[in-house]
């Protein structure tokens, strides 16, 4: 099997998995509760916040663990509108973010927030100079996702902070779930970024795991109330045995993280040469030499097969590919990326993505470009 879907989810690590199990097994106690065996699992799950927070560079009490991206985009966007409300209604983010970020802007618009959905260009990337323009007196919040999760494009966090340095008043959330591995950490935790979401299961944590950065003295209210666990930030007895399992992950990826980007890279490249120069093929995404995408995401559509024909032909040959986001892949809809792109519906519609992980090998490239082969030759019998 070559599985290229790392960006919809990620096969859990053996040790995270070890770890998980050991301490379901041997460490169950609640850490809310006062007697001993609590107090074992509190200090577990406060050395787990402790590494996560020392591999990111940041502080212990920065880091709030969550079930995952959904819920960390939830609670900044949501948590910042009842928290800022009086001071005003008006969020910006971009045209291309994650469905988790969209649709909780659609829910808030439906309570008499205002939004302002920004353009991107051709590669898909946000205009700091359009964030500055749409800065109100209003404005709350600014949420811009650090990768896009559908072609790779790395937006300019950094720049768009700058930008901020003159609101400090503002809100500045980043996406993060894709970011992680990729030698993204000076730009998602940057000197502007107030808020960070993760997602476990997207770098060999079991699902149902993530984290959230918040910087100390950003005023956010809890989504999630109840016990006061997290320090009151989200309640709800925690996940001791995923947090930890979660944390171990972590370290080994950044552990590996150089040498995993660079394999990366060099796969993405294998294929994009591959197929770039081949008619009916359109590559959205940058190669594996454009420092402005992500290693690990290469997506190019071949025009007039539809993506989810071109996923499942592939699936035939043991090779399991994505029609852009796995959100909305079920859904059989355009990627929102691709739209806000501007990109033809033809094109659009036939598009599929490649999402590496650092257990990906260039001998599956090469299988991978011999299976394209045989497949795009029966593919042109039809579109020729």
């Amino acid at each position: 099997m070559i599985y290229f879907d790392n960006s919809a989810t990620t096969k859990i690590d053996p040790s995270a998995l070890k770890s998980y199990d050991q301490v379901s097994q041997k460490i169950w106690g609640n850490p809310s509760s006062l007697h001993q065996f609590g107090e074992q699992a509190w200090h577990l799950l406060e050395q787990s916040r402790q590494q996560i927070a020392s591999l990111c560079g940041v502080k212990p009490a920065e880091i709030i663990f969550t079930s995952g991206g959904s819920e960390g985009d939830n609670w900044v966007i949501k948590g910042t509108a009842i928290a800022k409300h009086e001071f005003g209604k008006h969020i910006i983010t971009s045209s291309v973010e994650h469905g988790a970020v969209m649709n909780a802007m659609h829910q808030l618009e439906e309570l008499g927030f205002e939004v302002t959905y920004l353009p991107v260009d051709s590669k898909g990337r946000v205009s700091p100079d359009d964030v500055a323009r749409a800065i109100r007196p209003d404005t709350i919040l600014v949420s811009i996702m650090a990768v896009n999760n559908e072609i790779g494009t790395i937006q300019p966090i950094n720049e768009i902070g700058k930008v901020l340095e003159k609101y400090p008043k503002i809100h500045f959330m980043v996406d993060a779930v894709q970011a992680v591995g990729k030698q993204l950490d000076s730009m998602v935790f940057g000197p502007r970024v107030d808020f960070a979401t993760f997602s476990g299961h997207k770098f060999h944590a079991p699902r149902g795991t993530g984290f959230v950065y918040a910087r100390a003295g950003r005023k956010i209210a809890p989504l999630v109330n109840g016990g006061g666990q997290e320090r009151g930030m989200r309640s709800g007895t925690e996940n001791t045995p995923g947090d930890v399992a979660m944390a171990r992950a972590l370290r080994l990826v950044k552990d590996g993280e150089a040498a995993a980007c660079q394999q990366e890279r060099q796969i993405k490249q294998r294929i994009y040469d591959h197929i770039k120069d081949l008619p009916h093929v359109h590559v959205i995404s940058g190669d594996g030499h454009d420092q402005g995408f992500a290693p690990h995401i290469l997506t190019f559509a071949i025009a007039g097969v539809r993506g989810e024909t071109i996923v499942h032909a592939f699936e035939e040959h043991d090779i399991y590919i994505s029609t852009t986001s796995a959100c909305s892949s079920k859904k059989h809809v355009e990627a929102g990326t691709l739209a806000a792109m501007k990109v033809p519906d033809e094109i659009a519609t036939s598009a599929v993505r490649i999402s590496l992980g650092d257990q990906n090998t260039l001998a599956e490239a090469d299988e991978f470009n011999r299976v394209f082969d045989e497949l795009y030759a029966g593919f042109k019998k039809i579109i020729d």
